[in-house]
């Protein structure tokens, strides 16, 4: 029986311009974007016509050098490549440890790790770990370069609760093109609570990585960005795991995905063909309170979603991607892939399957939100946050450890916007004024941002403070990002004024550790 959909996020209706100004605008703002060279893609519609006949690549678990301290160790090596996507044509490709994406770092909360990141590639890049709680010089943004044959070495300690967490380059004006080529990975996060409770949890069994992209291919089989809206590149064609067409042998009646949302611009609303029922389990910060049952989950560049799915024996199952409700007006769906419906992957199952039990009733305890006490408010239109484009040398908000914040979020614009921030992650108090539909209603660190909506959002910074480095936030559609829709904030003590936030906090001779470490531990 398929589930009552969730409530939809619908806006007010704009009263601040007409269509016809909104198409212009439209119009105007997607020219000024990169490789842009018209307005979107119209309807792509690949439901029933994807012949899945690939199997599912599913990217390996990276294996740490644990150290006599008990620190874990994983090397990542940023290298360029070619990849077969299309039959006997190479795709020029970048990846860590491989020509395409990277492989899945897993660590245990209380963990100390290390990652050794090599750029063999010919131009500098960075590593940022989304969704991370850590020191800001170690989050690996626009301030931590690694410049070519150098070595970046960022160390923390895991301090929170199971997630599916990735990692992407994070460097200024270049972030969408390093990921477009292939830069990203899974870090999963394990903790004890998760452990106890009876879910799937064997990866590459009943445990998959989902990591989806869309591409567009040029007649010599490269990546082209020719067809674009004001969002940014829209492709035609999904990746998934760095396969076209993929299908996954499935040996249990219950299977977890994590669903990982690594375009650069394309919004999805995943869901069964035959639109059964799921179980959501978490979203970008871990765990929810209790799973949810639904038959669709939309996710904007950079958000993440667990969900379990039951199957019979025997049964080929098709995840799609439905026509996303991006909250926009007339023709503006068609031209930012909000009319699209995608095929993405086929479940087989065997004709014999092991059994899981039911997903349990309980997940995580409910933590209250914290009553605010600093309010900031944050307007995104444009490439810019209130009224500002990013500079590497300028600190936009000074955050005080320990105090309870609520950010007051809200796209101006009626085109789409969405909003990440660095280190922390946060709850939606509010929609519009109204409560979080369920979906919404757990950790999350990245949102989509619906035109002309306020969004409330509650965060703490805590552990780290450091004048001098800056953390982000910023518009997750990477085109936007790559043109300036980013701010930064430093973490202080007490008291404590911000500092002077430098161009670069690698080590002087490119990306071995940074400068001066003065984070620390309450």
């Amino acid at each position: 029986m398929t589930s009552t959909p969730p409530p939809k996020l619908r806006r007010p209706r704009a009263s601040l311009i007409a269509l016809g100004l909104t198409v212009a605008l439209a119009v105007t703002s997607a020219a000024t974007l990169a490789a842009c060279s018209g307005l979107g893609a119209g309807t792509v519609d690949t439901a029933g016509k994807v012949d899945f006949d690939t199997p599912l690549p599913v990217p390996p678990l990276a294996v740490p050098t644990v150290e006599a301290d008990g620190t874990k160790t994983f090397e990542l090596d940023a290298r360029a490549g070619t990849t077969e996507f299309l039959p006997g044509k190479k795709t020029t490709t970048w990846g860590f440890d491989g020509s395409y994406l990277g492989p899945t770092l897993v660590a245990d909360r209380g963990d100390e790790v290390r990652v050794r990141v090599t750029n063999h590639l010919t131009e500098e890049t960075s590593v940022h770990w989304h969704g991370m709680h850590l020191p800001a010089r170690m989050d690996g943004g626009p301030h931590q370069m690694v410049s070519p044959g150098e070595v970046w070495e960022p160390r923390w300690r895991i301090d929170q609760p199971t997630a599916t967490l990735w990692y992407h380059p994070h460097l200024h004006g270049r972030t969408e093109q390093h990921v477009q080529l292939g830069m990203a990975g899974m870090f999963l996060l394990r903790d004890p609570q998760e452990a106890a409770l009876a879910l799937p949890r064997t990866y590459g069994v009943d445990d998959l990585p989902v990591i989806v992209q869309d591409k567009r291919f040029g007649s010599d089989g490269q990546f082209t960005d020719s067809t674009s809206g004001f969002i940014g590149p829209i492709g035609d064609t999904l990746v998934v795991n760095g396969a076209i067409g993929p299908y996954a042998e499935v040996t249990t009646d219950r299977v977890r995905l994590r669903l990982l949302n690594a375009s650069a611009a394309r919004t999805y609303d995943f869901g069964f063909s035959d639109r059964r029922t799921v179980q959501l389990i978490a979203t970008d910060g871990g765990l929810l309170p209790a799973p949810v049952a639904l038959d669709h989950i939309r996710l904007s560049p950079g958000e993440r979603a667990e969900i379990v799915v039951a199957v019979q024996p025997g049964e080929h199952a098709v995840l799609r991607s439905f026509p996303p409700d991006l909250g926009l007006d007339g023709p503006l769906p068609g031209m930012n892939a909000g009319t699209d419906t995608l095929d993405v992957l086929q479940l087989r199952a065997a004709a014999s399957l092991e059994h899981r039990p039911e997903v349990p009733a309980a997940l995580t305890p409910t933590e209250p939100l914290p009553k605010p006490q600093v309010t900031r408010t944050f307007r995104l239109d444009g490439h810019e946050i209130n009224g500002r484009k990013m500079e590497s040398g300028r600190v936009d908000e000074t955050v005080t450890v320990d105090t309870a914040e609520e950010w007051v979020v809200t796209n101006t614009m009626d085109l789409p916007h969405s909003f990440h921030v660095h280190d922390v992650q946060f709850r939606i108090a509010s929609i519009g004024g109204a409560p979080p539909p369920p979906e919404l209603a757990g950790w999350k660190d990245t949102v989509y941002l619906p035109p002309q909506t306020e969004f409330r959002l509650r965060l703490q910074f805590s552990d780290y403070t450091d004048p001098d480095a800056p953390y982000m936030y910023h518009c997750h559609l990477l085109a936007h990002e790559d043109a300036g829709m980013m701010g930064q904030f430093v973490v202080v003590r007490p008291g404590e004024h911000a500092g002077v936030v430098p161009e670069d906090t690698t080590a002087p001779h490119g990306g071995s550790g940074p400068r001066k470490d003065t984070s620390h531990d309450h």
